[in-house]
């Protein structure tokens, strides 16, 4: 796939926004193994509940685990674009959001190759973006267990948001990893705005100041951990 034909031009480099990534049928196959999933494999967080496949990022490195093959079909299909140049993707991180959950602004730090890839289903959600320097304090998406502390910031400070539909990928690198934090309002609806900056990328057409409202999301962020082993670490 020529990823090229799916920049978004309005922001910062560099997103890449590209709807019906996957299908109907596919997303419903995904939110059923997921709806499956064992409850003792869920880590509960105050605004959200997450699944580590792959193993769980850790500075001294992730014990690398078997990911099961109705996931790795998409981790496959995700490096078979060659967006992690020439690493491929080994961790699948799924987040749970029900309408008015969200998270605060944070990058997703040194643990990861710097590229992101997220496959959303279920319901849309809208990503805000903020530069570094507008944020007293963040936290790194780590993948861990542990809350996040509270971050100072104020939303009118976002530069630039991206709606991300049920059924699309998003891809983010270079300044946008590196430069600006990521989150997500804490909000049961949003209103679409002209901070939003993929209007043209999308899949369907929307009017400033449309309201959309926010069902069940589960989003897949498929990485690459660098640093990895099969022996049992001693934390």
């Amino acid at each position: 796939m020529d990823c090229s034909n799916f920049v978004v031009n309005n922001c910062p480099p560099t997103a890449i926004y590209i709807p019906n990534f996957i299908t109907s049928e596919e997303e419903a196959r995904i939110l059923t193994h997921i709806e499956n999933s064992p409850k003792p494999k869920w880590t509960q967080l105050m605004n959200r509940r997450l699944l580590n496949y792959g193993g769980i990022p850790h500075p001294k490195g992730m014990i690398s685990e078997e990911i099961p093959d109705w996931l790795q079909t998409y981790v496959d299909k995700i490096n078979n674009m060659g967006v992690f140049d020439t690493k491929k993707a080994n961790h699948v991180l799924v987040n749970e959001y029900l309408a008015g959950q969200g998270i605060m602004p944070h990058t997703d730090g040194p643990l990861f190759h710097s590229v992101i890839t997220t496959i959303s289903c279920g319901s849309h959600t809208v990503l805000e973006f903020f530069r570094r320097n507008t944020v007293e304090t963040f936290d790194e998406d780590t993948s861990s267990s542990s809350e996040p502390t509270l971050n100072i910031y104020n939303p009118r400070d976002c530069t630039h948001k991206l709606l991300l539909e049920p059924r699309s990928l998003l891809i983010l690198k270079d300044d946008l990893y590196s430069e600006y934090l990521h989150s997500i309002a804490e909000v049961e609806e949003d209103i679409l705005c002209d901070k939003i900056a993929n209007f043209n990328n999308c899949e369907n057409t929307y009017k400033l100041g449309e309201k959309l409202q926010r069902k069940t999301r589960i989003s897949m962020t498929i990485r690459h951990v660098p640093k990895t082993t099969k022996l049992k670490l001693k934390f």
